[in-house]
C-alpha cells in the first residue's frame, strides 16, 4: 500500500487542490489525513484561498481514499459537511511488516505524550506545522508531517509518503523529497 500522509489544510482550496494533485500523482491507494481540514483556527492567519466550502467539495470527491482523524480545530459542524469520518481522535493503519501507523493530530498524542506503541510503529501527526521525526525510547518512530497549507518557522508546505516501511517528506511546491527514512534498514 502507498499512502499520502498530510495534515493541517485549514480551509484552504488552493494548497487543498495541489495536496489533491499529489495525491493523484503519487497514484496513493489512501490518503491519510491527520485533522484541521477546514477552519483556520483563532491563532491562525486566513490560509491562501480560504475556502471551505470548496474544500469540503473537493475531499468529499475523494472520499472513498480518506482516512482522517480529528484535529483540533475540527468540530461536529465541519463532520456535517464531510462524507467520511473526522471525529476520531486517531486511528490505526496497517503499515505492512508488522508495523502499525498511529494517526493522530498531535494535541492529545505526541512526542511527549505519546501513545502506547511497539518498536518499529509509527506514530504520525500534523498539528505543530513542522516536518520533523525522530526515535522514541521504546524504539517506535516519531513523524511529522508538517503543514498543508499553513507551515511554520520557513519549513515548506509538506506531507509524507508512505511505502514498503519508507517515509519521505515531499515539497507540495516543488514535489522534492526533502526528509527520507527507510524503516526496514
Amino acid at each position: 500500500m502507498k499512502y499520502v500522509i498530510a495534515s493541517d489544510i485549514h480551509g484552504s482550496a488552493f494548497w487543498c487542490d495541489k495536496l489533491l494533485k499529489a495525491v493523484q500523482a503519487e497514484n496513493a491507494d489512501k490518503l491519510l489525513l491527520l485533522g484541521d481540514l477546514l477552519y483556520h483556527g483563532p491563532r491562525n492567519p486566513f490560509p491562501q484561498d480560504y475556502a471551505c466550502p470548496n474544500v469540503s467539495a473537493a475531499l468529499n470527491a475523494v472520499k472513498d481514499k480518506i482516512v482522517c482523524v480529528r484535529g483540533n480545530c475540527d468540530s461536529e459542524v465541519d463532520q456535517m459537511v464531510l462524507e467520511f469520518p473526522i471525529r476520531a481522535d486517531y486511528a490505526l493503519v496497517d503499515g505492512g511488516q508488522n508495523r502499525t501507523l498511529f494517526l493522530t493530530h498531535g494535541h492529545l498524542f505526541n512526542e511527549q505524550t505519546p501513545p502506547v506503541l511497539n518498536a518499529g510503529d509509527v506514530l504520525l501527526n500534523g498539528h505543530f506545522h513542522f516536518p520533523r521525526h525522530a526515535v522514541m525510547a521504546n524504539g517506535a518512530l516519531y513523524a511529522n508531517c508538517g503543514s498543508i497549507a499553513l507551515p511554520k518557522d520557513g519549513s515548506p508546505h509538506s506531507y509524507i509518503v508512505y511505502e514498503n516501511g519508507t517515509l519521505s517528506w515531499k515539497d507540495l511546491e516543488t514535489g522534492k523529497v526533502f526528509d527520507f527514512i527507510d524503516l526496514n534498514a
